[in-house]
């Protein structure tokens, strides 16, 4: 920790969670009057200053979010600058993104990377991306339909539909995409989702896309599920219960036999996230239908992202031959209205399965590396929730601050670890979430554990200075 006041810095940062802090005044008007004898309407900012309202509306320079974003993030821009550390938003990785990476003119443990399984670093995927570049160019350069359909796409279809055990695929060129119009697509007016209390936000833009009516249940919990469909089934025509294979920050698997056993007694379909499961999950890092063993019909829906594990970029999804081709035919967003992916990115996931099927240790190794993470986070004393041995590790600090002072002072001594706060997930539930790699040590994990304990124990020690930022900025 440097000599710098990181409570301050911490306070800053948090302050763009502030709710209603940066709410743009209502537009008012002024004394001024044009030529005519009319009113001049100007917009007052948050910052107190007036901008003609219609230089104002047609920039979008009042626009709420936009006035948010440039309080909150320019003030944390500026006091980072003052203070001498380093912004953690959107930091430039300077190489692979690895188990160690390059960050700020420094190595780095990464603890921040979604490629469980170091492949986008592989040579083979790599050399797989730049085949596909000199045969097929940068770009499809076209909505498939019409003029964009490459071998290579039906090539990583036909694969995905052998590993989940279905009759045909689809690959689209963004996973948040893939489920927003996948739901927007498959639901309407007089529809019902029932989403787990934790799903993805691409789930819930596709249930307002669809405009049907969305419930959530408790987090993994079937006979909540089951009390929500006694008494709201038969109130619609379609019903699809919507989960996730791993819980993206949570770390925690999804009680997939017993929710599929409440689905299906009350006529619902089901559609599975599995963006973080597929290549973690698993024997063979096949998901959630290797880990319990079941038939490609068991879910309606399987949907997936080439941009974790597989160390590519876009989405996925698997079903029977009629669901696809409705998918690929009518569903705008999917493939319908949208350009199709960079041949680069199915080259490199083509190569990511190949990698995965021929090197098995690397889930294994993946495997191991969870245990021990977990393992050792509880000999220090961590609470990591309800993470079940799965490479994603929340330590729970419980309030926002010492999450986001934690993570600063982790990246000042080499270890590039996320903090998530509210509003991402509830009050009073932050934690730092931890992304374990199969490239991983025990020495890199040993190291980052033992860290972690002295800076929060030296949070605790300092938990009543008094900060000041805010009140110097009522003041300015």
């Amino acid at each position: 920790m440097t000599d710098n006041n990181p409570r301050e810095l911490a306070r800053a940062m948090l302050a763009r969670h502030a709710s209603g802090e940066t709410t743009a005044a209502p537009a008012t008007t002024n004394g001024a009057r044009t030529a005519n004898g009319s009113a001049t309407v100007t917009a007052t900012t948050a910052k107190g200053n007036s901008v003609p309202r219609g230089v104002a509306h047609t920039s979008f320079r009042d626009h709420p979010g936009v006035l948010e974003a440039g309080q909150r993030f320019g003030r944390f821009d500026a006091w980072v600058e003052q203070v001498g550390l380093i912004n953690p938003y959107y930091l430039p990785h300077e190489g692979l993104s690895g188990a160690v990476t390059r960050m700020a003119d420094r190595d780095v443990v990464n603890f921040s990377s979604f490629g469980y399984l170091d492949l986008a670093a592989d040579p083979r995927v790599r050399h797989a991306a730049k085949d596909a570049i000199d045969q097929y160019g940068t770009s499809a350069a076209a909505v498939r339909i019409v003029a964009g359909e490459l071998p290579i796409y039906r090539e990583l279809e036909a694969e995905i539909a052998r590993v989940y055990d279905t009759e045909a695929a689809l690959v689209t060129a963004s996973g948040y995409l893939t489920n927003a119009a996948a739901v927007g697509f498959l639901l309407g007016k007089r529809d019902l989702a029932v989403c787990d209390a934790l799903i993805h936000h691409s789930v819930v833009s596709g249930t307002e896309w669809s405009r049907c009516k969305r419930v959530s249940f408790r987090h993994n919990d079937p006979e909540s599920l089951e009390t929500i469909l006694k008494m709201s089934r038969r109130s619609f025509d379609r019903a699809m219960v919507i989960i996730e294979g791993l819980y993206s920050m949570d770390g925690d698997v999804v009680r997939l036999p017993e929710i599929i056993e409440v689905a299906r007694r009350y006529d619902c379909s089901i559609m599975i996230d599995e963006a973080h499961s597929f290549g973690t999950l698993g024997a063979t890092g096949h998901g959630v239908r290797e880990l319990f063993d079941l038939a490609g019909d068991a879910v309606d829906v399987w949907m997936g992202t080439l941009s974790k594990a597989l160390g590519s970029v876009g989405g996925y999804l698997a079903g029977n031959r009629e669901l696809v081709d409705g998918f690929k035919y009518v569903a705008g967003g999917l493939s319908m209205y949208t350009a199709a992916p960079a041949p680069s990115a199915i080259g490199a996931a083509l190569a990511g399965l190949e990698v995965l099927r021929d090197e098995p240790e690397r889930v294994t190794r993946l495997r191991h590396n969870s245990e021990y993470f977990h393992r050792r986070a509880k000999e220090y004393g961590f609470d990591i929730g309800t993470s079940e041995d799965s490479p994603i590790i929340p330590v729970m600090t419980g309030a926002d601050e010492p999450a986001v002072l934690a993570a600063l002072a982790m990246l000042q001594r080499g270890f590039s670890v996320n903090a998530i706060t509210h509003p991402v997930v509830p009050a009073g539930e932050a934690r730092l979430r931890f992304f374990i790699n199969c490239r991983h040590t025990e020495q890199h994990m040993d190291q980052a554990l033992a860290t972690l304990r002295e800076v929060l124990d030296g949070l605790a020690d300092t938990a009543g200075q008094q900060f000041t930022l805010a009140h110097e900025e009522q003041h300015s």
